[in-house]
């Protein structure tokens, strides 16, 4: 694995990769270390000429396409765009990958004019999510969820997205005897091989190619790996391209479901952990009403041989698309911060502290519960956005308010309202008595399937309707009647 050594001016500097090995990034690397005071310490370049190896002392670690695996390997913090002939398309293209792999990024332009308004090394600062979310954050794993995973084949589906790429960080510190990454998107599977192993060949027979609607590929699965712990991530979770696409949500979110949940019965699997949402709570979206469709499927199965558990919760700081990453690809633009509406609320915690209480549940869990994590009171996102903006010391943000889209709830709730509230022996993990599974359930679902095989979206939005009586879509977005406007620094 590479490794690297700073001569930072202060501990605050920020290890940063220069993109453009060229005479911009060059003397941008000459001004960093004669200004300590901007708070970024070059630590490579990376540059698309082969022939470049070293530059101005430090190594040139490799493309530009390599921006989001040398960054995991070099504890990168920070990506300047030092390239001022790179077409803008390429630009945009680079400071996307910077932001979604979670590093604060300048390019040439908007670096100079920062030095230009004297923003120094506080703007760049990493943010401190406890300070934005107002509360704590809980990351020990009591003995019970480790002796949990400890000696088990544990299964991770999803294994590649935001929270399954965490749960196999967790899983893997407890000594599980194998554990197996299932995805269906290979670039996803690579990183996080590379990330937990150090090795990048995908090589191992951990990692695995599935569909979840594919059902006899499922069952190859089942037979070779011998799951004894199945934590079931993969959905599609994207609400305004599930109200386009419902069929699509089906397929995924529930007929995958049911596929792994019957498997996991056929193949003696001990304990089934179902990753749902808040929105599945009197859901008003095709993602509330297909992950609800999916806790009651595995509610179907309790009693078994399997010990089955849904576990629901909010929003998740950090993962990829979530509200900061969004945030930092529109600062990194100087674009302004688009919001939904203003009084729009939503739980958050973060991908860590809520993986970190999956486990806690799925160790807790006796008869199909679908148990709810105690994500605080719901945040304002106007105030996160300002909180923020505070935290990196922007001076002023320009919020733009687009409506409400197709499906979305100005408030989220994590219990509906018929749901009954009931504590568990873990502080932030409550839990809802199971609901009475309708005897008719796999019939309706038979037809909800065949509808979405033959991609006819409005009988499976129909067939939705019928199948959950708490489903109540909303159709029309909720236009603010405020406008975009400026919000100065300081609140």
């Amino acid at each position: 694995m590479l490794s690297w050594k700073h001569n930072n001016g202060g501990s605050a500097a920020l290890p940063t990769l220069v993109l453009g090995a060229g005479h911009a990034g060059q003397a941008v690397v000459r001004a960093l270390r004669e200004t300590p005071g901007y708070g970024l310490n070059p630590i490579g370049f990376l540059d698309d000429n082969p022939r470049l190896r070293r530059v101005r002392g430090l190594r040139v670690l490799g493309r530009l396409d390599d921006l989001t695996e040398v960054a995991r390997e070099m504890g990168a913090r920070a990506a300047l765009v030092a390239i001022p002939s790179l077409p803008p398309g390429r630009i945009a293209e680079q400071i996307e990958r910077a932001a979604s792999a979670g590093l604060l990024v300048r390019h040439l332009p908007s670096f100079l004019a920062a030095v230009e308004r004297d923003l120094r090394v506080s703007d760049l600062r990493s943010v401190r999510v406890d300070e934005l979310l107002g509360r704590d954050e809980v990351h020990l794993a009591s003995a019970r969820a480790q002796s949990l995973i400890r000696g088990r084949r544990v299964l991770v589906t999803g294994a590649g997205g935001s929270i399954g790429s965490e749960l196999c960080r967790q899983v893997r510190r407890f000594h599980p005897a194998a554990l197996y990454l299932l995805d269906h998107d290979e670039s996803n599977l690579h990183g996080l091989h590379l990330e937990i192993t150090g090795s990048g060949l995908l090589d191992s027979d951990e990692i695995l190619i599935a569909d979840i609607r594919d059902r006899r590929r499922l069952a190859q699965v089942f037979a070779l790996t011998r799951p004894e712990l199945v934590f079931h991530a993969a959905a599609h979770k994207h609400l305004p391209l599930l109200e386009r696409h419902p069929c699509e949500g089906v397929k995924s979110n529930v007929l995958g479901t049911q596929h792994l949940v019957e498997l996991s019965v056929q193949h003696g699997v001990e304990r089934f952990v179902l990753i749902s949402t808040d929105k599945a709570a009197d859901p008003t979206s095709v993602l509330g009403a297909t992950k609800r469709l999916a806790e009651l499927v595995v509610q179907g199965a309790a009693g078994g041989p399997t010990c089955m558990a849904s576990v629901r919760f909010g929003n998740v700081l950090g993962s990829r698309g979530s509200l900061l990453s969004v945030l930092a690809a529109q600062v990194a633009r100087d674009q302004a911060i688009t919001i939904t509406h203003p009084d729009v609320t939503r739980f958050f915690m973060t991908t860590e502290e809520a993986v970190g209480l999956v486990l806690e549940a799925a160790a807790m869990a006796e008869y199909a519960e679908t148990f709810i994590l105690d994500m605080g009171d719901p945040v304002p996102i106007v105030d996160l956005v300002h909180k923020y903006a505070a935290a990196v010391h922007l001076p002023e943000v320009t919020i733009r308010f687009t409506g409400l889209r197709p499906g979305e709830k100005l408030n989220e709730k994590i219990f509906s309202d018929s749901e009954v509230r009931l504590p568990t022996v873990h502080p932030k993990v409550w839990a809802t008595r199971i609901d009475e599974v309708p005897a008719n359930l796999p019939a309706r679902l038979a037809e909800l399937y065949a509808a979405a095989e033959d991609n006819d979206a409005d009988a499976t939005l129909a067939l939705l309707e019928e199948i959950l009586p708490e489903y109540h879509p909303a159709r029309r977005p909720l236009t603010p009647t405020s406008v975009g406007a400026p919000y100065p620094d300081g609140f």
